[in-house]
């Protein structure tokens, strides 16, 4: 990737900043870039004592701030965002049972969270904001994907009210985050521990995306450098069968297919046939486009080439798969977050 060093000299807001992808996000961004200031926005104090207490974070206190706030408050967003120049919003609640358990929750965080950090990045003069989408988000079969289809629409068409002032939203969209919490390889690795011998595989024609943390952070640079407005960025990755994942992490194992769980898909979707005509293909990524145009600086990239009518990219249909050595390969990188 080439560096614009687009965030030297910048203060860089990020909510639910002391997960697993703000804390790569960070050490990201101190490693390639010299900010003036990287905010760490979130609601748990035990968390940020930690993570201003890990390396790279300590060494450069100086650079960190830490911030005590919820994205449910709007007065504390409107502090925190003093002097901010870049916004990337990855606070959600993102269990599906726990969303379709505490419905008004979900949507105090995911719905009212993201009208406020809209709201607050408005009223204090930042000039980009890039908001964490999923997988789920699009045809939305639970809650959490309900929620975070209304969060990718509010970020859209915030460029909607922007007017004279220089500012843009735009999402980055990928699935779960190889080794993230609750997902299927420490899920596994976990019965493994246990000493396990039969892994449960939901459904044997079950495929997931693969994307590690890196990729995620480096997708969410690219769009804080290129989104001109309403964009949402997904990147091409491979695919894997899920059995295939269960016989890399335990050869020869046995399974047993144990059925779809409540609000789970066969195939993770990042655009479906109703975005192809607002859909371009570029080297490394597509980029899905506004229906509607906010302003006019929202013109696409002419470089990518629209996809044919009809396209959907679906883990399941995908032109890169991965096999199961290759799957082994890629474990030996994966620490979970």
């Amino acid at each position: 990737m080439t560096e614009t060093k687009l965030l030297d000299g910048k203060t860089i807001l990020i909510t639910g900043g002391t997960g697993s992808f703000g804390k790569c996000f960070t050490r990201y961004i101190l490693a390639n870039y010299k900010p003036r200031k990287i905010i760490i926005y979130s609601r748990d104090e035990y968390k940020q004592f930690v993570m201003a207490n890990e390396s790279p974070f300590k060494e450069n206190a100086a650079q960190m701030r830490f911030f005590i706030g919820d994205v449910r408050d709007k007065e504390r967003l409107l502090r925190a965002m003093e002097g901010v120049d870049y916004v990337v919003h990855a606070a959600a609640l993102k269990q599906v049972p726990a969303c379709e358990y505490n419905p008004a929750e979900a949507i105090k965080t995911n719905v009212h969270g993201a009208m406020n950090v809209i709201d607050a990045s408005l009223d204090k003069g930042v000039k980009k904001v890039v908001a964490l989408s999923t997988d789920k988000a699009v045809n939305p079969v639970n809650l959490y994907g309900g929620t975070k289809l209304v969060s990718d629409k509010l970020f859209i068409a915030a460029n909607a009210y922007a007017g004279s002032k220089d500012i843009n939203f735009s999402i980055v969209r990928y699935g779960n985050v190889a080794g993230s919490r609750g997902s299927v390889i420490p899920f596994f690795r976990e019965l493994i521990a246990r000493g396990e011998t039969t892994l449960p595989i939901t459904d044997y024609r079950m495929t997931r995306f693969w994307i590690s943390l890196d990729q995620g952070v480096q997708l969410v640079v690219k769009a804080l450098e290129e989104a001109k407005g309403g964009e949402t960025f997904i990147s091409k990755i491979p695919s894997f069968y899920v059995k295939d994942l269960a016989e890399a992490l335990l050869p020869g194992c046995k399974t047993v297919e144990t059925g779809i769980r409540p609000g789970e898909k066969l195939h993770e979707v990042m655009v479906t046939a109703e975005d192809a005509p607002n859909t371009r293909e570029f080297e490394k990524n597509y980029i899905i486009y506004p229906q509607i145009t906010f302003n006019t600086r929202q013109t696409p990239d002419p470089t990518g080439i629209p996809v044919e009518e009809g396209f959907v990219y679906s883990s399941g249909n995908n032109k890169e798969w991965l096999s199961v050595e290759q799957i082994r390969e890629l474990l030996k990188t994966v620490e979970e977050h």
